[in-house]
């Protein structure tokens, strides 16, 4: 065999090496990419899927604070002859608000409301300011809590606030709270009422309140609630 022909072989043999490395090079390579591609989108979805979890798990917590916090309302309220009741249903029921009723223990007959009569209930307890120191069956209300806004109705008894009403509002903590109180009366307006609730609670923020009359129309009472929704 020649010379040339054997170098022939040799150069042969050594491309054919050579291209087998370079095809092994190239396939390692190839799998090597691929891999981290993998790897990569791998991370890339875990990453999404724990974004997603997370959007789920706030959405959740904004659901659950948004049933169990903020936006209930509460309407307390002190009746003597039934006009001031009258007015709070009609306001719970536009607010859809829940209801509590102030009742003193030992209640108000028509002679105790006698305010002509100087011997009467009332006019002691104004000309004595001792008196008016009105226990009450409770001044507790459930979940007192979970009220942001609590409306407090009362009837004007010479110029200021029924006193039973005061009761409640110097053994509750009206903290975090908005308070708006609403008053009835045949010819007082509500005059300094509201603010003088608002010094004996101490707590709360306490908006102007709204004088209706002894017995207000629907319509009246509407357009008030309709102001605070």
């Amino acid at each position: 065999m020649s010379k040339k022909t054997i170098a022939l072989i040799v150069v042969i043999i050594l491309l054919v090496v050579i291209g087998a490395v370079i095809y092994f090079t190239s396939q390692n390579s190839n799998q090597t990419e691929g891999n981290n591609n993998q790897e990569t989108l791998a991370d890339q979805t875990e990453e999404n899927n724990q974004v997603a979890n997370d959007v789920v798990a706030e959405d959740n917590n904004t659901a659950e604070n948004t049933e169990t916090g903020s936006g209930k309302t509460l309407v307390v309220y002190f009746s003597a002859q039934g006009h001031t009741e009258s007015v709070a249903q009609k306001i719970a029921n536009n607010l859809g608000a829940d209801i509590f009723k102030l009742v003193p223990t030992q209640e108000y007959t028509s002679a105790d409301l006698d305010w002509t009569d100087s011997n009467s209930r009332v006019t002691q307890e104004y000309e004595d300011e001792s008196l008016r120191n009105i226990a009450l069956n409770s001044t507790t209300v459930e979940n007192w809590d979970s009220y942001d806004t609590v409306l407090i109705g009362y009837p004007i008894w010479w110029g200021i606030v029924a006193w039973p009403v005061d009761t409640f509002v110097k053994v509750n903590d009206f903290t975090g709270k908005t308070v708006i109180p609403f008053c009835t009366s045949s010819s007082s307006g509500l005059g300094q009422s509201g603010d003088l609730l608002a010094q004996e609670a101490g707590t709360g923020t306490w908006l102007e309140g709204h004088r209706f009359s002894s017995n207000p129309s629907d319509s009246d009472i509407d357009a008030w609630t309709a102001t605070i929704q």
